[in-house]
C-alpha cells in the first residue's frame, strides 16, 4: 500500500496489518521503487553482504544475516547456524513474502535449508497463527554444530530460544573470557552455557552455572565436553534464580564474578514499571554476593528498558546493597545485530560491567 499525506502526496510504500497498532511498515520512501521480487533480492543481498566480513576473524559460522527494520526489512529476522539458515516472520507484511524470501535467502547462501522459527507474540498482535517447521531443504539436525571465537556449541534449532542460540552476546561472551581468570563466577540464567565456557576458557578458578531448565543445563555440559574443558571446576543448579540468590545470601556465599543475563522482563514500556522491580531485586542481590572488587555482568534485553533506566535502575540497587560501584564498560549487542539511525529501537540489549570498590 502507499501512504499519503493529508494532500495526497505520497510519503512511502508500506505493508499493511489491519488488526496491528502498528497499521504499516515501510518498506520504502521512494516513490519509483517497487516492492516485488528484485526488491527483495536486492534488500537481502545488501544484508548479507554487510556481514561478510564478521565470519572470519575469528571463524564463526553462526551469524545475524538480517535484522529487521535495521536492514530496511521490517518483521524479517534471518539467521545463519552453519549450513541452515532459521527464520522468523513476524509481521504481515514479511508473511505475505515468506515463501519468496526464503528462496532468495537460500540462492543467495547456498544454505542447504530454511527452517522458520516464527513464535512469536508479534504474530499474534498481528493476528498470525504461530508457526515452526521446514520451509525449504532439508531439515535440520536435532543438534547442529556452530563455532564462535574458537569454541565449538551444539545448538538446538528446533527448541532453543529465540532461533536457537543467543547470537547478540557473541562479542560479550568474549569478553567474559577476558576477565575472568582467576575469579570464582556465578553465572546466572546460563542457558547453554556461553557465558560459562568461555569464562572458563579464560581461567575461571570455578563457576557455579544456575538456570531453571535442566534441558539447558544438559546442553552445557555437551558444549563443555565438546570443547576439552575441566568440566570439574564447574558446578550445574537447576532452579529459580531469585530464590537461589536470596539463599545465597542468607549463608553468606559469595563470588568474583556474577553474570545476570535474565530473559525479556518488559516487552514493551507499558510494562517498563513492573520490569523495573525485577531488574532492581536480582542486581541488589548480586551486589550482595560480591566481594570487593568483585565484578557484575549485568543485562537487560528489554526493548520498553531504555539504557538510562536500565543504568537508574542499577544505581538504585547498589544504594540499597549499601556498596559503591563503578562503571568500567557499557557493553551492546554484536555488530551483525545493527541499529539502523532512524530505528533507535533497535538498540535493545544493554550490558554494564561494574566494579565493586567498597
Amino acid at each position: 500500500m502507499d501512504v499519503l499525506n493529508s494532500d495526497g502526496r505520497f510519503l512511502a510504500r508500506a505493508s499493511y496489518s489491519p488488526l496491528s497498532q502498528i497499521r504499516a511498515r515501510v518498506w520504502t520512501w521512494d516513490e519509483e521503487q517497487q516492492v516485488d521480487e528484485a526488491f527483495f533480492l536486492s534488500r537481502l543481498q545488501q544484508a548479507i553482504q554487510a556481514r561478510q566480513n564478521l565470519a572470519d576473524f575469528p571463524p564463526n559460522d553462526a551469524l545475524r544475516l538480517v535484522h529487521g527494520e535495521s536492514d530496511r526489512l521490517p518483521g524479517l529476522i534471518l539467521d545463519r547456524y552453519g549450513g541452515t539458515l532459521v527464520a522468523q516472520f513476524s509481521s504481515a507484511g514479511a508473511e505475505r513474502w515468506r515463501e519468496l524470501i526464503a528462496e532468495q535467502a537460500l540462492l543467495i547462501t547456498q544454505a542447504e535449508g530454511l527452517y522458520e522459527r516464527s513464535e512469536v507474540e508479534a504474530r499474534r498482535l498481528e493476528g498470525l497463527p504461530e508457526r515452526a517447521g521446514s520451509v525449504w531443504g532439508a531439515p535440520p539436525p536435532e543438534q547442529l554444530l556452530i563455532h564462535e571465537n574458537g569454541l565449538r556449541f551444539w545448538v538446538d534449532v528446533y527448541r532453543g530460544h529465540k532461533t536457537g542460540y543467543y547470537l547478540d552476546q557473541r562479542d560479550n561472551r568474549l569478553r567474559v573470557r577476558a576477565l575472568a581468570k582467576d575469579r570464582e563466577v556465578l553465572d546466572c540464567f546460563c542457558y547453554s552455557g556461553g557465558f560459562s565456557t568461555n569464562a572458563l576458557v579464560g581461567g575461571a578458578a570455578k563457576i557455579l552455572a544456575m538456570d531453571s531448565s535442566d534441558v539447558a543445563l544438559a546442553q552445557l555440559q555437551k558444549n563443555l565436553a565438546l570443547n576439552d574443558l575441566p568440566v570439574e571446576r564447574v558446578e550445574l543448579l537447576e532452579g529459580d534464580v531469585f530464590q537461589s540468590l536470596r539463599a545465597f545470601r542468607d549463608r553468606g556465599r559469595a563470588f568474583d564474578m556474577i553474570i545476570l543475563d535474565p530473559p525479556k522482563f518488559a516487552h514493551t514500556a507499558a510494562q517498563a514499571q513492573r520490569a523495573a522491580r525485577g531488574y532492581k531485586d536480582i542486581n541488589l542481590l548480586a551486589f550482595k554476593l560480591l566481594r570487593p572488587g568483585g565484578l557484575l555482568v549485568t543485562y537487560s534485553c528489554s526493548g520498553g528498558i531504555s539504557e538510562d533506566l536500565f543504568q537508574k535502575i542499577v544505581a538504585g540497587a547498589a544504594l540499597d546493597a549499601g556498596v559503591h560501584a563503578q562503571i568500567s564498560e557499557r557493553l551492546s549487542q554484536a555488530p551483525d545485530h545493527p541499529v539502523a539511525l532512524s530505528f533507535p529501537e533497535g538498540a535493545y540489549l544493554k550490558g554494564l560491567v561494574l566494579r565493586v570498590t567498597g
